[in-house]
């Protein structure tokens, strides 16, 4: 099983260093201790609150949004109208929001969004494209990736009968003589019908890979050849280019609607949107898999939990020159030179990631047919346990843990006996316990498993405020819909066998009454390195603290009048970039006590003009 976010949390962005999985390629009980002393958050390193890069290719005047589990649609509203938006529509399984903002602000307001602690994450709705290379010689007869894989000697044991696999991309050929035996009932999921009728041959190639009707005297064989197809149509452009939303929105449907596979050939590791309904998907006891992307290089991504993110190798057993590589990579696939079946009830030879990606699907879908007795987890961990090393020895960026190997990974799935009976651990990271609170609350639960938490529940004087299924686990607690006085706070971690494990209960207490006896606002102070009226440069941290005389409620630190972080307690920090601005700024804080007294302080700096044009961010956004 690849390295694992199970539950820790951390403000830091920051992906999972390669020297961790290295460590963890085979030796699993090292993999399940890592993965309860991760600190890396995914969908922190994937939405950050300092810089996020703008690429060319995203919806205008819309982002993504999901608040903190629990966070009221009231609550929610305010701080979305702050930024000059509104809820236009709202995925409950995962409580996601697509959220209309200003034209040309869509990046400015995801980044102030996520800086937000009562935001889980906010990201542009991106468009990507389908990661196929077409070559020139489309009537390459060879299907030597069946054969590299050890296809043929899997089906022996099994040939994915009742395994469902989604395919979320261009839509199917519905009348392809080796696919029309093999198609289910789907969707168009940006059109909200059942119009999967293919717009471009992505698809078509895609779901032939994984599932084409086999010994039937005619085309192509297939990996998972007894596997159902369910084509979901993800978008209605010819170039076959798709939103993260709409993607997103596919994902959550086939997990409702039975697949077990989904595969998505888009590069899409890098959306905390995606990442979040592959989660709720494997809730649901579902395994997403998904391309690697065809930049030829490292972008630079973190590695998702949920996602098995597939690179593509040649006939030769090399990283295919096309293929993108990196942290976030689990296996590797076959994904040069593959011919499958195209629209019109012909064959066509290509190659990509697009096509490395429903290979490892295949695969994992003959997995779960030999034991469907098997956890997602232990399918994942089957499959790259089973892989063969390729590179250098033991897990690499541009391998994974290996390239599939379709008869290994059968063998062990029908020699595996499922069963974890280890339950979660989990704690209250703050409110502290014996603090008073006042108003929208963030509440933060640390929770780690053994194997990997699936859901974290809390719960004020045993009512239910929310869950999350993503870590780190934070939510938004209205207070007010308490009264004052004491309150209990406790918290449920489930893994995915079923197991709970309760938190200690803590106990706050509520003072939503404005003290009319409290009329001295807070002392602010705000700090940045080096001080007031000085050239500052590069990555700055910006500081503040308060003090007051019964407690302060809400510090709030402010750059140029615009929000960068903001906290419940006495002192806040956060980094601020200046690598491309200029000129002189103004830092400010606000503190706020319960009695709604309040005081700002301000500080003025100047950017060293010779910083200007320099660093960049990160491609994403948001909590994981």
């Amino acid at each position: 099983m690849k390295t694992r976010h199970v539950g820790t949390r951390c403000s830091a962005v920051s992906g999972r260093p390669a020297t961790t999985r290295e460590a963890a390629a085979r030796d699993w009980s090292i993999v399940l201790f890592a993965a309860a002393l991760l600190a890396a958050s995914i969908a922190t390193a994937l939405v950050t609150a300092t810089a996020m890069a703008q690429p060319s290719g995203w919806a205008e005047g819309r982002i993504l949004v999901q608040p903190a589990a629990g966070l009221s649609d009231d609550a929610l509203a305010q701080i979305l109208a702050r930024r000059g938006g509104r809820s236009l529509s709202h995925n409950p399984r995962i409580n996601l929001h697509i959220v209309q903002v200003p034209a040309q602000a869509e990046w400015a307001t995801a980044r102030a969004l996520a800086k937000n602690p009562l935001i889980a994450f906010a990201e542009p709705d991106m468009l990507v494209e389908p990661t196929e290379i077409i070559p020139d010689d489309p009537e390459f007869p060879n299907e030597w990736h069946l054969q590299t894989i050890q296809a043929p000697t899997a089906w022996e044991t099994s040939t994915g009968s009742g395994i469902t696999v989604a395919i979320l991309d261009t839509g199917v050929d519905p009348d392809h003589p080796d696919l029309v035996n093999r198609l289910v009932s789907g969707w168009n999921s940006v059109s909200l019908n059942d119009d999967t009728t293919p717009v471009y041959g992505h698809g078509t190639w895609v779901a032939g890979i994984v599932a084409a009707e086999t010994n039937n005297g005619i085309g192509v064989a297939s990996i998972a050849y007894n596997a159902h197809l369910m084509p979901i149509r993800v978008t209605n452009a010819s170039n076959g280019y798709a939103y993260y939303s709409d993607i997103t929105r596919a994902v959550t449907w086939a997990a409702d609607h039975g697949a077990q596979v989904a595969n998505i050939s888009y590069d899409v590791t890098s959306s905390a949107s995606v990442s979040s309904a592959a989660q709720y998907m494997r809730n649901l006891g579902g395994i997403v898999v998904v391309a690697a992307g065809n930049s030829g290089g490292d972008p630079g991504y973190a590695d998702s939990p949920y996602l098995i993110s597939v690179s593509a190798t040649t006939s030769s057993d090399t990283k295919a020159s096309l293929s993108s590589y990196g942290d976030y990579v689990d296996v590797s696939a076959p994904g040069v030179s593959i011919l499958s079946t195209d629209n019109g009830g012909g064959y066509a030879t290509v190659s990509g990631t697009s096509f490395a990606s429903p290979a490892a699907a295949g695969v994992v879908a003959l997995i779960m047919a030999a034991n469907p007795g098997l956890a997602p987890d232990d399918v994942e961990s089957i499959l790259e346990a089973t892989s063969d090393d390729l590179g250098s020895t033991g897990w690499d960026p541009s391998f994974g843990f290996g390239r599939v190997n379709a008869a290994a990974a059968v063998q062990a799935a029908a020699n595996t006996t499922p069963g974890d009976n280890q339950a979660p651990a989990a704690s209250i990271a703050s409110p502290d316990a014996g603090s008073t609170v006042a108003g929208q609350v963030p509440v933060a639960v640390d929770a780690v498993d053994n194997i990997a938490v699936s859901r974290v529940q809390l719960y004020v004087d045993g009512s239910l405020v929310g869950t999350d299924l993503t870590a780190p686990y934070e939510f938004g607690w209205d207070s007010t819909l308490s009264g004052d006085g004491s309150a209990t706070l406790t918290a449920r971690a489930f893994d995915e066998a079923g197991n709970r494990g309760d938190a200690a209960p803590v106990t706050v207490t509520v003072d939503n009454t404005p003290d009319v006896s409290d009329t001295t606002p807070p002392t602010v102070t705000v700090g940045v390195s080096p001080s007031d009226g000085t050239t500052v440069s590069g990555n700055v941290t910006l500081s503040a603290h308060a003090t007051d005389n019964v407690g302060v409620a809400l510090l709030t630190i402010y750059v140029d009048g615009q929000t960068t972080c903001a906290g419940n307690g006495a002192s806040v920090s956060c980094g601020w970039n200046t690598r491309k601005l200029s000129g002189s700024h103004t830092i400010s804080a606000r503190a706020e006590d319960g009695a709604g007294n309040a005081a700002t302080a301000s500080i003025s700096v100047t950017i060293a003009s010779s910083t200007k044009g320099g660093g960049g961010g990160g491609k994403g956004g948001g909590k994981k």
